[in-house]
């Protein structure tokens, strides 16, 4: 197995970087594990060499292509052979390119915890309800805006009943902040907060999750 992830300028990349090492040293010895900054690698090189791409933080905004780089590219000309993970500017990117809104948090949450509640499935898969995870962003995910081909997969309030389908709540409920999305036909998922951080719960199940089950 290829993979790749594409550093948009993130401190946090080699953390992923050493979090997918280990878990693919474990399940899978031949793996090949390459990282890049997203104006290293084209988008040709990419679908030609690479089985799965993760698109890591960022402290820039999906919405520059300048900045955004070759990740811009991988959401704009999807493929169905090409499973896609975003993580916290990489799920923005997602929800950007697919015709969502990226808006400024009304709280910024650097290395802070929040507990996450989700529908079990893709990267979730066989994840604790809730589960608390690190956050390290000052931008989200506009709901209101959220395509119809997207779905919320995770979020920081309690839907009600836990573990169904994640869907907006009537006006006047807290549905709290998207934490996660995932195509209803592409094998394509974002999640807003850092799984490689110490301080999320089974972070490297939900790694694992995308890496062999996506």
């Amino acid at each position: 197995m290829r993979i790749l992830i594409i550093d948009n300028y993130d401190s946090f990349t080699y953390n992923l970087y050493q979090l997918a090492g280990d878990l693919l040293q474990q399940h899978d010895r031949e793996h090949v594990l390459d990282v890049y900054r997203n104006d290293e690698i084209s988008y040709s090189e990419i679908t030609k060499k690479y089985d799965k791409v993760i698109l890591s933080p960022g402290p820039g905004n999906p919405a520059d292509k300048a900045y955004f780089g070759v990740c811009a590219t991988l959401l704009e000309k999807p493929r169905q052979d090409l499973p896609l993970l975003g993580v916290c500017l990489g799920m923005q990117g997602i929800a950007y390119y697919f015709g969502g809104k990226v808006i400024r948090a009304p709280y910024p949450m650097h290395g802070k915890t929040s507990a996450v509640w989700h529908n079990g499935q893709g990267v979730f898969r066989n994840i604790a309800l809730p589960v608390e995870v690190m956050r390290y962003h000052s931008l989200i995910v506009d709901e209101e805006s959220l395509p119809e081909s997207l779905e919320v997969t995770a979020r920081t309030a309690n839907p009600q009943p836990c573990g169904a389908a994640l869907k907006k709540t009537t006006a006047g409920q807290d549905r709290g902040e998207i934490m996660g999305i995932r195509h209803k036909k592409m094998p394509i998922e974002g999640i807003q907060f850092h799984p490689e951080s110490f301080a999320t719960q089974e972070g490297g199940t939900m790694l694992k999750n995308f890496l062999f089950t996506a």
